[in-house]
């Protein structure tokens, strides 16, 4: 039995949906919360993020440099970000004892070092601000009172009145359908940040080898439009990945999709080294390992031994060869595949392992100082429900608590 009216339902016990019920039973103990999760474990996605870690946030301090990584809402975000930021996000855990650490690459986790320590805190919290949670309960239907509130139906049967409601359901199609119901468009969903079918001889036998720096280039089949990124990359057994990758293909989601997932990919393998410094770099390899053959001696230490080897294979050039033997039509062919391998894109990777989705109730129709529509009053949007989406490295949890926490900050008030 679920206790009617309440002050606020949430729905979606994902990290959107707790901050926002989180924040409005602290900032006023008078509003009775219920925070509703369809399946039997909320948090479910903070959990298995990361590797079961969970990276919270990023070391991204200031706004307009954290609104640059978001593909797609990063220009609406600034007002949000000005009030709500990592800052903020790393002293809310710390004050219910949950200290975040930063890594090298500016990642932050749990010092624990693992998802349970963050999900652990946000229930601990929520339970004792008065927050009553159930699972196994998802909202079937919201209707929008004439007279202010909502009559929400559960699925499976059970009726209760709210006097606000916060649809922090995430990218799962019954939010999009609540969210049409109260009003609202939606921005059609598409993958985001997914790995890439890459074929080909090149880099058969590859997989595992992993290169930093890589600059890439990406044109989706058929326009014109061009996507570059540059950091990790990792071959795999069905073509490449690695956060240079993810990134790429978080800010060329929906350009992918009209191309079929088809394009061409760009590889520098030499993280933007210029032709002159290679031309230089292989003539000092020519007098000081003249004896050695180009197979032993690659042209820089980090280059991957295996990858070398494949590009010598595919420039026909004998890996066998004494550097002092090196022909100028062959040095100029390994340059070019060097700086500029460009293989063919045919499909995204494995089915399910897109991480997330681009699209949901657009921005224009949520006021972002306080994550209420602007449609129906007394109804919030918050998480990945909205038309937002980042790259990897803790943006996306970023803006969900940002999110949530203006939600509850703005019901409370």
């Amino acid at each position: 039995m679920l206790p009617s009216p309440v002050s606020l339902v949430v729905a979606g016990g994902g990290p959107a949906g707790f901050l926002a019920a989180i924040t409005a039973a602290e900032a006023d103990p008078r509003c009775s919360v219920l925070l509703l999760e369809a399946t039997p474990e909320p948090l479910h996605k903070v959990l298995i993020s990361g590797g079961g870690r969970c990276n919270v946030t990023h070391a991204c301090w200031e706004a307009r440099s954290l609104a640059g990584h978001y593909p797609r809402g990063g220009r609406a975000l600034l007002g949000p970000f000005s009030r709500f930021a990592p800052s903020e996000t790393v002293a809310w855990f710390a004050a219910r004892g949950l200290e975040l650490v930063q890594e090298p690459d500016g990642r932050m986790f749990p010092r624990a070092n693992r998802s349970s320590a963050v999900v652990d805190c946000l229930r601990r919290t929520a339970a004792a601000a008065g927050v009553t949670l159930h699972t196994g309960a998802a909202l079937h239907s919201a209707q929008a009172l004439p007279e202010g509130g909502f009559r929400l139906r559960l699925r499976g049967g059970g009726e209760l009145c709210s006097e606000r409601l916060v649809l922090a359901t995430g990218s799962h199609p019954s939010g999009h359908r609540l969210a049409r119901s109260l009003g609202h468009a939606l921005v059609q969903p598409v993958p985001s940040l997914f790995t890439l079918r890459v074929p080909g001889a090149l880099l058969a036998g590859l997989a595992g080898v992993t290169l930093d720096p890589v600059e890439l280039e990406l044109q989706p089949e058929g326009l014109s439009s061009r996507y570059g990124q540059r950091g990790p990359l990792l071959i795999t057994h069905w073509g490449v990945s690695g956060p240079a990758v993810l990134r790429l293909t978080a800010f060329a989601a929906r350009d992918l999709r009209e191309s079929g997932y088809r394009a061409t990919l760009r590889i520098d393998w030499s993280g933007g080294r210029r032709e002159p410094e290679l031309q230089a770099c292989f003539a000092q390899l020519r007098q000081e390992q003249a004896r050695r053959q180009l197979a032993s001696a690659r042209p820089w230490p980090e280059l991957s031994r295996r990858l070398w080897g494949a590009l010598l294979q595919e420039q026909g050039v004998d890996p066998q060869r004494r550097w002092a033997d090196l022909g100028k039509q062959q040095q100029q062919a390994l340059i070019r595949s060097l700086r500029d391998t460009r293989l063919p894109v045919v499909g995204k990777g494995p089915f399910g392992e897109e991480f997330v989705t681009a699209g949901g109730v657009p921005l224009a129709e949520v006021n972002t100082a306080t994550m209420e529509s602007r449609l129906t009053p007394g109804l919030y949007l918050v998480g990945e429900l909205l038309d937002v989406d980042g790259i990897t490295g803790g943006f996306n949890f970023q803006h969900c608590w940002t999110s949530g926490w203006l939600a509850g900050r703005a019901i409370a008030a």
